[in-house]
């Protein structure tokens, strides 16, 4: 509905608590905007992998009597938007497999820049692929691997593969969690307090709000290039891969984590109040009033809004409850689609000079409308602010972008993308300022903003995976 980029996926893995599916599911819950389009939970009592996984919302999904058939004490869990692969059940997560080193539950949020490049060579072999998923490019590894350990199995896999990806594994009696060695995708490991009649619970997500909700206190990241195990001999960490220049995803905190969730180690919040009060400095515009496009610019706006001392005011009110609608007016409304979505106040836009807050402008079709409905609901000047740089660069990292010819930052000059959305006035957060409201002032921080300069920090790119990408 809304011209964003789209949300990649989430994972989370519980070990060692009597209802690890339940608290999967959970996790999941507080997860789901990483990814609507479907959901599993792998869960194991010891012995058993069981598997339930689907297509649609995760509370659509699990219910008591599913969750009932999922018994044991570990579990992984996914919710995915497809990245690549095809948007369909057989590419749904946790992939479960039985192979020469027994029964395997895998979850992945990335993407494997060289995997159409491994597969081709797999097929050549023989090898036989049941999804279009890059995500089993992991486990066909781990199956040919030499290594006669499952760790040193998984470990070899994942220096085989190039990209971003944070993994969570299931076996029948152990829980892996690992990071690309760049440390592109975030994964936080937490725990549950022992009480009287439980014993401590290792727990990873790839957000801590999922931490939140299932009473988990957050321990630390799991760190590029690592692979930490939790098994009946305890919990140890290992290194499989040397850790390459840092390069931590900076869209994470601009769009797709939500504000209440510690990401990289760092409070999402707080990086986009900085990136609204950066804004304000390097933008500045005499208006009346600051209006944050909901929900994903509200934090930003509260940022310029305080350190520019112009009120912040919701003059768009977001319906959170409709959902798809294929029905329309026969009489066609004009900008029906954002109207679904979102509704003015005119009391407050009324004769006032407004400046809008939105963290991207993509295509820019969505802003062109969101300009249009405010003008028409009585504003007197419209200033559109956006809290990062101009997009012009597709990602290949575990984010669904659209190729660089749909790019409006890609093909239009500012003063050309305001012209085209209808706004007095336009203003993106430099490069410099975005990184500075992220924290990269520290040495442990570094990110990947290839999708503002084109520049890509891996060797190369799998010319696949660019192509597939182009015809999406």
């Amino acid at each position: 509905m809304f011209d964003k980029f789209r949300e990649e996926c989430g994972v989370v893995a519980i070990y060692g608590h009597s209802e690890a599916a339940k608290l999967a599911y959970l996790g999941l819950h507080a997860l789901q905007h990483r990814g609507q389009e479907s959901a599993g939970v792998a869960s194991s009592d010891g012995q058993l992998l069981r598997l339930h996984k689907a297509m649609g919302l995760v509370a659509d999904i699990f219910n008591e009597e599913v969750l009932s058939r999922l018994p044991g004490s570990l579990a992984i869990g996914h919710t995915r938007y497809s990245t690549t692969g095809d948007s369909a059940l057989l590419n749904a997560q946790p992939i479960r497999v039985e192979c020469n080193k027994g029964s395997i539950a895998l979850a992945h949020n990335g993407n494997l820049v060289n995997a159409a490049d491994i597969r081709k060579r797999f097929e050549r072999q023989g090898s036989i692929f049941q999804t279009t998923s890059d995500s089993e490019i992991i486990v066909h590894l781990i199956a040919q691997s030499r290594e006669s350990s499952l760790e040193e199995a998984i470990a070899d896999a994942l220096r085989r593969v190039e990209g971003a990806f944070s993994v969570v594994m299931l076996t029948p009696d152990h829980v892996f969690a690992a990071r690309d060695p760049r440390g592109f995708r975030p994964l936080a490991m937490g725990r549950i307090p022992a009480t009287a009649s439980t014993r401590e619970t290792v727990v990873f997500a790839s957000e801590t709000c999922a931490f939140d909700l299932i009473g988990a206190t957050y321990e630390r990241d799991v760190k590029p290039g690592e692979m930490v195990v939790a098994g009946p001999e305890g919990v140890h960490s290992r290194f499989y891969a040397s850790p390459l220049p840092t390069t931590n995803c900076i869209f994470e905190h601009v769009y797709f984590s939500r504000p209440d969730s510690l990401v990289f180690g760092r409070p999402v919040q707080e990086s986009r109040e900085l990136m609204g009060r950066q804004l304000a400095r390097e933008a500045p515009i005499d208006a009346d009033i600051v209006v944050p496009v909901p929900d994903s610019g509200v934090t930003a706006a509260m940022g310029f809004a305080l350190e520019s001392g112009i009120p912040l005011q919701f003059g768009l009110i977001r319906n959170h409850y409709v959902g798809r609608t294929f029905i329309e007016p026969e009489q066609r409304v004009r900008d029906f689609g954002v109207k679904l979505k979102l509704n003015p106040v005119r009391n407050v836009l009324q004769g006032k000079r407004v400046i809008l807050i939105d963290d991207s402008i993509v295509r820019g079709t969505t802003s062109r409308k969101i300009v249009r409905m405010i003008r028409d609901a009585g504003a007197k000047e419209v200033h559109m602010r956006i809290s990062c740089p101009p997009t012009i660069s597709p990602c290949y990292y575990g984010v669904d972008t659209p190729t660089r010819e749909q790019l409006i930052g890609a093909n239009k000059s500012v003063p050309e993308i305001c012209e085209y959305i209808g706004a007095d006035t336009l203003s993106y957060l430099s490069l410099e300022g975005l990184r500075r409201a992220c924290g990269e002032e520290t040495e442990e921080t570094s990110f990947c903003s290839s999708c503002y300069t084109g520049k890509y920090p891996t060797n190369w790119v799998d010319v696949h995976q660019i192509q597939a990408a182009e015809v999406k």
